[in-house]
């Protein structure tokens, strides 16, 4: 008969993952000294790891742990919002594992363990590199992980053994998948299973994976529920209107509208509101805004709804990737301002985009994107998403930037931080060129000489190159 290895019980189908894994314990010897590897990690580690070794983490220990309160705790959990896809976790995770030594943790955007359950022996092992509930497990505090690395890029990973930049890990492997909140877009969490690293199924992200959607669905009908109170409230505020209007929740999402075409959602200022009663809005114009039970009544002042276009005459747009966790895009001009976030892969679009100013095809996306460029229809889908609040500031045949919009890129001062997250081959190239001094991005800023000219001038006051100028 012939022998299978099976979860915690080595066979000869083990042989192999024990040479990989003392393959990649000479590579992570290697970076963690400075040398270049003989056999590179996989792109998602190599990049963790040389991250990690530039900020100078000890590959030993990592930091100090740090732990939070139990009231603390409680109060992230509740700010978090995943308290209530808890009994679908564990039902999902602990149930059919219930056999298998794993923990299940769930952990904030930052990284801290909200919940850890599992084997009371295998949490006691777990305490000793401080993996416990409060724990924070951000990637600079402890290296490679399941947590904080998926929480910074976004993206499922598994992390086995020696793939952990800190060695007091090596005895573990976890797989972690993301959770996204439906209503902005952005991590709000992660899923995490661990255990010891010859006992972990190879099958496991897949299964946490499969978790995290299920998360995703249950927030998704909270959103549903709360949208639903919203529409109620708003029906008879609506129907007084004397002209078009529509009531939107917190992040944007349209409940109910009046003498308007449906509208999906807002994007609304990334800074919020502030005391002003008009606004300039993507796709509607002027707008008077006031809130309303746990969202806000818009109504537009222009009489119908109005084409973005209209905003690219003279229109500034910077693309602030100053800050890895948050990449956002802000636009100015005639009609007005606003700013908003950037999800993972419309910001890798726009510095595409920014970088390649006379215009790329959706094919030359895809393989800067995907390294392939038969994927020109997913191109296209996404950045059809990014027109509907860019609108005119966008031209295609090719896909490029408006002649009249100045654009500016603001990066961090490390190249190496230039969307960190992001594994995209015209992405990582871009790092590799900037990090060499072979290329200079047109109206480009590094953050720390931003921070001083934001001191000196006012933000109507800076001078941004055109688009077209290649001497930036």
């Amino acid at each position: 008969m012939r022998e299978t290895a099976h979860p915690g019980h080595p066979g000869r189908n083990d042989e192999a993952a024990v040479r990989s894994t003392a393959k990649t314990a000479r590579s992570h010897e290697q970076v963690v000294t400075g040398e270049i590897p003989r056999q590179a990690p996989r792109p998602e580690i190599g990049d963790s790891w040389e991250r990690l070794r530039r900020l100078g983490l000890d590959p030993e220990r990592g930091r100090e742990p740090e732990h939070l309160g139990t009231a603390e705790i409680e109060h992230r959990r509740r700010a978090s919002g995943l308290d209530v896809v808890m009994p679908t976790l564990r039902d999902t995770l602990l149930d059919p594992v219930a056999d298998l030594p794993l923990i299940l943790a769930v952990a904030d955007s930052h990284g801290t363990v909200l919940w850890h359950e599992g084997p009371r022996q295998l949490r006691r092992s777990a305490d000793l590199i401080g993996f416990m509930t409060g724990g924070r497990w951000g990637e600079e505090a402890v290296g490679t992980n399941g947590i904080g690395t998926v929480a910074r890029t976004g993206r499922p990973l598994r992390v086995h053994s020696s793939e952990h930049y800190v060695r007091n890990q090596h005895a573990w492997t976890c797989v972690g998948a993301p959770v996204r909140d439906p209503r902005t877009g952005r991590v709000a969490g992660v899923v995490d299973l661990s255990g010891p690293a010859r006992g972990v199924h190879p099958q496991l992200l897949a299964l946490a994976v499969t978790a995290a959607r299920l998360a995703e669905t249950e927030l998704r009908a909270a959103q549903l529920e709360s949208l639903h109170r919203l529409r109620t409230v708003a029906a008879p505020v609506l129907a007084q209107a004397s002209g078009p209007a529509l009531v939107v929740d917190r992040d944007g999402w349209t409940a109910a509208t009046a003498g308007l075409p449906p509208i999906s959602r807002l994007r609304l200022p990334a800074d919020g509101w502030g005391s002003a009663s008009v606004h300039w809005l993507p796709s509607l114009g002027e707008c008077a805004v006031e809130p309303l039970a746990d969202g806000w009544l818009v109504r537009p002042l222009t009489g119908s709804p109005q084409a973005v276009s209209e905003q690219a005459a003279g229109a500034r747009l910077v693309l602030d990737l100053s800050r890895t966790d948050r990449p956002e895009v802000s636009v100015r001009g005639g009609a007005g301002s606003w700013s908003h976030a950037l999800s993972p892969r419309h910001a890798e679009l726009l510095l595409l985009l920014a970088a390649h100013q006379s215009g790329q095809t959706a094919a030359e996306l895809a393989l800067g994107l995907f390294g392939d460029p038969s994927r020109a229809v997913t191109v296209r889908a996404e950045l059809s998403r990014l027109r509907r609040y860019l609108g005119g500031l966008l031209e295609h045949r090719p896909y490029r930037f408006a002649e009249s919009v100045q654009t500016e890129v603001i990066r961090p001062a490390d190249p190496s931080q230039l969307l960190p997250a992001s594994s995209a081959p015209g992405i990582r190239r871009l790092r590799a060129l900037l990090d060499d001094g072979a290329i200079l991005l047109a109206g480009c800023r590094i953050a720390e000489a931003a921070e001083a000219a934001e001191q000196s001038a006012g933000p109507l006051d800076r001078q941004v190159p055109s688009p077209r100028r290649t001497d930036g």
